[in-house]
């Protein structure tokens, strides 16, 4: 199987949290002797209300993942996770800027990255990775996304194989990001963007005329005709997570268009999003697939051709 769309601090061992947290001496609300609990604390319940509550998990990862060497740790460990499943392939993505609370740059945090990767790939024979590094979303960040651009540039490939955009798509418009792509763009760097999820089909097509290869989510992208046929006949790959947006509420009260896209000819791919958050993987998610919509193996195979076909590994 291929991922192309997990997020590292999304996608941690909640022992692993645990263990960081001691060696930290990060005090935790949950009582460390129960792992039960500190699961709880990093996987949204099944009554999940809204993206709010969801990116509430996020906040004890990105506490424990404030050095190269535990960001090295949680690489290695997502990969043997996801090859132990089955996946020989997959992009991790994680914003290198959002690793700097105890004073590391973001190359610092990107090297350990890079050295979890090696080091998860020797591990596991067949694997082939990739990092994907996440510039964010937000009204004061046009440096630090700069230096992402810059990270990326200097590890690209050697470790990092394309940049993305993430964040609150609702409050920050991905239109106010094309200066930050020209970027991008100058540097020869690949890049997907988080769009058509927490905002409509407008965002997706700035995301392309943007650049981008791929798209992050981009379930909105149902509500335009108009751009559901273009992206279909440019083969441009949707990296769809199915759980997470039930979760995040990302279609509302609509049903989840996944099925619908995938008939329209576009290039829909199988992902996860976050482990640990939504609690699932990618056999979870072609389960889900295959009771909820009638997906058949046969159509997964051809998801999973466009997934090989859209890696920028």
């Amino acid at each position: 199987m291929t991922e192309l769309h997990v997020h590292l601090d999304g996608s941690l061992r909640p022992e692993s949290v645990r263990e960081m947290a001691e060696e930290q001496h990060i005090l935790l609300e949950a009582d460390p002797l129960h792992p039960e609990t500190l699961a709880g604390m990093l996987t949204v319940p099944a009554d999940c209300r809204d993206l709010n509550q969801y990116l509430a998990c996020f906040d004890l990862p990105l506490q424990v993942l404030q050095t190269p060497e535990y960001v090295s740790r949680a690489v290695k460990e997502l990969i043997q996770d996801m090859a132990a499943e089955g996946v020989m392939q997959a992009e991790i993505r994680f914003a290198p800027q959002l690793h700097g609370a105890k004073g590391y740059g973001q190359k610092e945090i990107t090297e350990g990255a890079v050295r979890g990767l090696r080091e998860g790939t020797a591990l596991c024979p067949g694997f082939r990775g990739g990092l994907i590094l996440c510039c964010m979303r937000g009204s004061d960040n046009q440096k630090a996304n700069e230096e992402t651009l810059q990270t990326a540039s200097a590890f690209l490939g050697g470790g990092v194989c394309a940049v993305d955009l993430a964040g609150a798509e609702a409050l920050y418009p991905t239109s106010g990001y094309e200066a930050l792509f020209a970027l991008a763009r100058k540097a020869g760097l690949p890049f997907t963007i988080h769009a058509g999820e927490a905002d409509g089909a407008k965002s997706v097509w700035d995301a392309l005329r943007f650049g981008a290869e791929r798209i992050g989510h981009g379930v909105r992208s149902v509500d335009d005709p108009a751009l559901c046929r273009y992206l279909a006949d440019h083969r441009i790959p949707l990296e769809v997570c199915y759980t997470s947006n039930l979760q995040t509420k990302a279609m509302g009260a609509e049903p989840h268009p996944i099925r619908k896209l995938f008939d329209m000819g576009i290039h829909v791919t199988v992902n996860t999003d976050n482990r640990t958050v939504s609690h699932t993987t990618m056999t979870e998610e072609r389960r889900l697939l295959q009771k909820d919509f009638g997906f058949t193996e046969k159509e997964l195979a051809v998801m999973e051709e466009y997934a090989r076909e859209g890696c920028f590994i």
